[in-house]
């Protein structure tokens, strides 16, 4: 071991660093001196254009694997579902940390505001619209997913792109006309703002690893791989490779409209997948269960049923620009 830091790349958002220094306590615990090096993203530096016609959320991670790939940076931290499937050669995920609420949650106008009120309904300030299907309203997100899902079950609202940080995308919420936007649970929570939270969303799948943190190495650096070894939670690694394997054999990218969860329960993995177009149409929705033993191809059973079920089309329409089915 060397008492040179290991330099730890990490976008400079405050939930990117609140990540990074996560790692970097358990790398300190087990011996090894580690520093943050901040790297601007194309994703930091580009604001005003919706996340699939960038490329996707690989927009956030290119310049830290570029840092990791050139000696820059001895390892990069991200949330796990922003990394793409195909990732570039001579890099692998060397640990996945143990995850947090998996959930999409809802924040509207009113929570984002942060005041009193909120706090103490967190979680449990519910709007009335669910009960109202006629109910015309407005929401926001950058997530292709997270659109479609909404507006399969509400097809009366209209949709309105939001980026930037945690922080930005609650301003927008609080000073805009929407009914609210939709946020992962897990940075809220991570960053201690669960109190805008009016409502989880709990019939909503998450996106392919939702709620953790991979880290980064090069595949042949040994020395690496095994310093960050303390990060690692098995059970979170299995999940979530399960449901990458789904996002995977279905070639759909970090910004298809995909969700899928899978979660232990005693010896089995239970897996749920879901695809849709983002105007809420064409949903494809199932379950699957496999001895524990035997997930390992678990992920990528469950793609084949929804390509047998025809996500094949779903994906070549939205990778030919069509959000809808039969869109010119």
């Amino acid at each position: 071991m060397t008492t040179e830091p290991l330099r730890i790349g990490t976008r400079d958002s405050i939930l990117a660093t609140w990540q990074a220094r996560y790692v970097r306590e358990i790398l300190l615990e087990n011996g090894w001196p580690a520093e943050l090096h901040y790297i601007k993203t194309e994703g930091d530096r580009v604001l005003d254009t919706p996340l699939p016609l960038m490329g996707g959320k690989g927009v956030f991670t290119k310049a830290l694997d570029d840092a990791l790939l050139s000696g820059g940076i001895d390892l990069a931290v991200h949330s796990f579902k922003d990394i793409p499937t195909r990732m570039p050669d001579g890099l692998k995920v060397g640990a996945v940390s143990r995850r947090e609420d998996v959930s999409d949650v809802f924040v509207s106008r009113e929570s984002a505001s942060g005041g009193a009120a909120c706090r103490q309904k967190s979680g449990n300030n519910r709007p009335s619209f669910p009960d109202d299907p006629e109910y015309r309203g407005v929401v926001a997100s950058s997530s292709n997913r997270r659109i479609g899902q909404w507006l399969a079950r509400y097809p009366n609202f209209r949709v309105r792109d939001i980026r930037g940080n945690i922080q930005t995308r609650l301003r927008k919420v609080a000073e805009s006309d929407w009914d609210g936007a939709i946020f992962a649970a897990a940075g809220l929570k991570r960053l201690g703002l669960q109190h805008h939270i009016a409502w989880k969303i709990d019939w909503m799948l998450p996106a392919p690893a939702q709620g953790a943190m991979a880290v980064m190495v090069r595949s042949e650096d040994e020395r690496i791989k095994d310093a960050v070894l303390p990060v690692d939670d098995p059970d979170t690694s299995l999940c979530t490779g399960i449901e990458r394997d789904v996002l995977h054999t279905l070639e759909g990218g970090c910004s298809a409209p995909v969700g899928a969860f899978a979660e232990i329960r005693g010896r089995k993995v239970h897996l749920k997948v879901n695809t849709v177009y983002p105007d809420g149409s064409g949903l494809i929705a199932f379950e699957m269960s496999e001895d524990r033993e035997k997930a390992g191809d678990l992920g990528r059973r469950a793609a084949d049923e929804a390509l047998g079920r025809g996500a094949d089309t779903l994906i070549r329409d939205l990778r030919e620009g069509r959000n809808s089915p039969g869109a010119l």
